[in-house]
């Protein structure tokens, strides 16, 4: 029992969902695409410390 109340409400947010038209905002949606110069650093720089880094065979795993 219960049910009923509770399909109701996810069919409303799946159809409010499906026919609403929120507004974009394309030029906030380029910039963050683009990003800028100082956002792209060395891909090495990011990445977290391995758990196998003193492991010979690390290169082997990945």
């Amino acid at each position: 029992m219960g049910r009923g109340r509770a399909k109701a409400k996810q069919t409303k947010v799946a159809r409010e969902l499906k026919y609403s038209s929120p507004s974009t905002d394309f030029e906030s949606l380029q910039r963050e695409l683009a990003g800028s110069p100082d956002s792209h650093r060395n891909g090495l720089a990011d990445r977290e410390p391995s758990r196998y880094e003193d492991d010979e065979y690390e290169d082997w795993r990945r």
